[in-house]
């Protein structure tokens, strides 16, 4: 009989023992559809607070899908179990001079696999692109139980790459990712971050700074606004702080650091203010995402950061990409839901607004961004029970 132990991060939901293939998983999920068990697709176990809350029965655990399982550095791909860390990635392609160019919020000991379910992209994605421009091919287990392969493991085999885009982002309500075909980049010569200090008015400051980097020659691997309250919690500065990530030959960075100038003073800071960035949201936090197109960056931002800091959070944006990022800390107290509901009317934008993480009472206020016919009918083609990750996404219900 199966070893059961307690779903962390899901009070009162049992899992079954870590599952190490992907027949092992079918084979799981025939069962639970048998049965009708809904389940909890658990990787590494990180930020199962993110999302709307799932309400399963059991817990579908994938951390021993683990370790790279084909890689052809002459190709720059490499194949991974679906519980590889970003970690151990990192690791095998540096020693070929490559890397994997995804860098989303939270530890590097997230997997691959929960990477590419939650379509999860940070700074980085400004030069390289989000998840669904890395992701080559998958193998992916549906919701009745059968093991199917999508796309190729090179470049340049594209057959069946709309459903491999299909599961980037879908938050494993299609099935259960278990192996993952990622496209990889040279890593530069030289990478430099640098901390600028923006030498414009507060109102000014996105606007200015994205004009810049739209009418630069250089393309820098990232650029991110950061609050002054994010800039101390980084130790960078005390005000606003531009953090700017520089790639390529000695000459293009040098000469990318005479442009910088006319932003405002720059000095060089260690690249491991990336990863603080990244790991920086406390564990009780509200993140919400808003977008607009990137020419309206500079009034969001302008708007996001004051509620943001008046709310004793922090905010930063991804100019180009036209994303600003807002943290709120949460308090357990009777008046937090009221308090936290005024804070989401205030971040409002003209685009899109992504409630990444909230208190469960507050999921209610947000409307399902997948409620429509289309989203229904291919959630009911791979997964026609509702069994995998139930209610994470809203609409399925």
């Amino acid at each position: 009989m199966a070893r059961r132990a307690v779903c962390a991060g899901t009070p009162g939901v049992t899992g079954i023992a870590e599952l190490a293939s992907a027949e092992a998983v079918a084979a799981r999920i025939r069962d639970a559809r048998a049965t009708g068990t809904r389940l909890r697709i658990v990787g590494r176990g990180h930020w199962l607070d993110a999302g709307r809350p799932c309400h399963p029965t059991e817990s579908l655990r994938l951390g021993e899908l683990r370790g790279i399982t084909e890689y052809e550095p002459g190709d720059f791909t490499l194949t991974a179990r679906a519980g590889t860390t970003l970690a151990e990635i990192a690791a095998a392609t540096a020693r070929e001079g490559q890397w994997l160019t995804l860098d989303p919020f939270g530890s590097a000991d997230g997997s691959i696999g929960a990477t590419i379910a939650t379509s999860s992209a940070g700074p980085l994605a400004s030069a390289f692109g989000t998840p669904r421009d890395h992701l080559l091919g998958c193998e992916v287990v549906s919701g009745v139980g059968e093991v199917v392969r999508a796309g190729g493991r090179v470049v340049k085999n594209v057959a069946g790459f709309d459903l491999a885009r299909l599961m980037t982002g879908s938050w494993g309500t299609l099935g259960a990712l278990t192996e993952l075909t990622v496209r990889l980049r040279a890593k530069p010569e030289i990478d430099r971050t640098l901390a600028v200090e923006v030498q414009r008015p507060s109102h000014e400051m996105a606007a200015t700074v994205w004009r810049w980097l739209r009418a630069s020659p250089f393309t820098p691997l990232a650029a991110e606004l950061c609050s002054s309250a994010l800039a101390r919690t980084l130790d960078i500065g005390d005000g606003v702080i531009l953090l700017l990530r520089l790639g390529g030959n000695a000459q293009l960075v040098r000469s990318a650091e005479h442009a910088v100038a006319e932003l405002g003073d720059a000095r060089e800071v260690d690249a491991g203010v990336w990863d603080r960035l990244r790991v920086t949201e406390p564990v009780n936090a509200a993140v919400v995402r808003l977008g607009t197109v990137p020419a309206n960056v500079g009034q969001l931002w302008t708007v996001a950061s004051t509620a943001a800091q008046r709310a004793g959070g922090y905010a930063h944006a991804t100019l180009e990409r036209g994303i600003v990022r807002c943290v709120v800390p949460v308090v357990a107290a009777e008046e937090e839901n009221g308090r936290l509901r005024g804070i989401m009317g205030e971040l409002q934008s003209d685009g899109s607004r992504i409630a990444e993480r909230l208190p469960e009472s507050l999921w209610s206020d947000v409307p399902s961004s997948v409620a429509d016919q289309l989203s229904l009918g291919i959630r009911r083609a791979f997964d026609p029970d509702h069994l995998l990750n139930p209610g994470i996404l809203g609409s399925f219900e």
